[in-house]
């Protein structure tokens, strides 16, 4: 056996320190190297926090036209995150404006490691401008981020958004997040309704789902609502828990009831009102700080659009949910809501109009769309027959959703995974009359398994 760079004879390993400089190398025969056995590498070794900054998120609590929260991870060497901001500028001279702010320290104990969790709120900012932070420890920064600030007024705007994620985050929910923003680059949110990972304290499968956002998560805030799978089981009587990543790693407003806070909440955004309702407990309890938060819109209020992740109307297989029906639906249909936007079922069905009286409107009555969608590997059978409240179903089917608020119209299209159109719709919004749905459905055949 001869070395690879000088031809000396060897045998085994070639040390270090030879006369030809190299170092030490392993060959099997003449110019080719032994083959490797690969080694995977732990969870704890992969998602470990350090003391440079990860997981940055962007979130509301407040006013989106003029606030904006950040959050993100590090070690807990870092006993105080610092943020710095300054609006954004064509060169770096920028920079020297930049103003700092402490973080809120939250510490957390996962299954994998201790880490710290840091979160700003960048205040007193002007509405529809571009501003530039970054965050760190005052000497170890992240890169400068950049997002915009919401517009005081009602005016356009295209939001993102997914069903389940849940499984294969890393590996196969990370093409479609990807595919989503190449089809919607200037959108202004993401929202997720539920079971964004499966188990609800597994460290590595948060650091998936961060993952696959990547920097998309540090440049357009995200608007998130619990799933069952974000909920732990805990104790003999197998009581509900919240994920304890879910409050460190998303600030969200705290708007709602006392005993939900950051899991029922609100937000306006240019007009719209965005709900997030919890679907996993305290379903009656919920009903007076809903009906208030509807019956306190006003006029610069046009659109309504409610996010929880059990479906009013379940599309998969022995499932119904009759609880959250019984109690929401009525109240959806006194104050008119538009659109509910929902997960849980890993099937893809939107219905027309509907209202709880009598269920698919007829023309011109009042009716809200309710849409169930998946965008994660995991899939389910469509409950036979389908519901007649359903105008597009599909099985099979990773999907994202793009939805456009513009004036009196709010349009919405479905795509697959590939960016390929599978629905859409558009909502044109009559003062003083009910809503017209225009059916928009492109002509791809419906994704339907064969019949056993």
């Amino acid at each position: 056996m001869r070395c690879i760079v000088c031809g000396l004879a060897i045998s085994g390993w070639l040390l270090s320190s030879m006369g030809c400089g190299t170092s030490a190398i392993a060959v099997g025969s003449v110019g080719e190297p032994e083959a490797q056995t690969p080694i995977k590498v732990a969870d704890a070794e992969a998602y470990k926090p350090t003391p440079l900054p990860d997981r940055v998120i962007l979130s509301w609590t407040g006013d989106p036209s003029r606030t904006q929260a950040v959050t993100w991870r590090t070690d807990t060497t870092v006993k105080q995150g610092l943020a710095e901001i300054a609006v954004a500028g064509d060169n770096g001279v920028f920079s020297r404006s930049a103003r700092q702010l402490t973080a809120k320290t939250t510490p957390l104990q996962s299954n994998l490691s201790n880490a710290h969790y840091h979160t700003v709120e960048f205040n007193a900012l002007t509405p529809k401008t571009k501003y530039a932070y970054r965050v760190g420890d005052g000497l170890n920064w992240t890169e400068w981020y950049h997002f915009e600030t919401a517009s005081d007024q009602a005016e356009p705007f295209t939001f993102i958004y997914f069903g389940d994620a849940q499984t294969e985050v890393k590996s196969l929910w990370s093409r479609v997040i990807r595919e989503a923003f190449t089809d919607a680059p200037k959108a202004r949110f993401l929202l997720h309704a539920g079971d964004l990972i499966n188990r609800a304290n597994s460290d590595a499968e948060w650091g998936e789902w961060h993952l696959a956002g990547g920097w998309m998560n540090a440049m357009i805030p995200n608007v998130t609502t619990p799933g069952n799978h974000e909920y732990e089981r805990v104790g003999p009587e197998k009581i509900p828990h919240l994920s304890n990543h879910w409050k460190p790693q998303f600030a969200l407003p705290e708007n709602g009831p006392a005993n939900l806070i950051e899991t029922v909440y609100y937000v306006d955004f240019q007009g719209t009102r965005i709900i997030s309702l919890n679907s996993n407990e305290k379903i009656a309890a919920q009903n007076p700080w809903l009906e208030s938060v509807l019956a306190s819109r006003d006029s610069s209020i046009r659109w309504t659009i409610v996010t929880m992740h059990h479906p009013i109307y379940s599309s998969a297989k022995n499932r119904d949910n009759l609880e959250i029906r019984d109690n929401w639906q009525p109240i959806f249909d006194k104050y008119k809501v538009d659109l509910v936007l929902q997960g849980h079922d890993h099937t893809y069905a939107r219905s027309g109009l509907v209202n709880s009286t009598t269920g698919v409107t007829a023309q011109g009555e009042q009716g809200t769309v309710y849409v169930v969608s998946v965008s994660g590997p995991k899939l389910y059978d469509i409950g036979k027959p389908i519901r007649p409240e359903f105008q597009r179903v599909a099985e099979d089917t990773q999907l994202f959703q793009i939805i456009t608020v513009d004036g009196n119209e709010l349009r919405y299209q479905a795509r697959t995974a590939t960016g390929q159109p599978y629905d859409g719709f558009t909502l044109v919004k009559k003062p003083g009359e009910a809503n017209q749905l225009i059916e928009q459905v492109p002509p791809t055949p419906a994704r339907l398994r064969a019949p056993k």
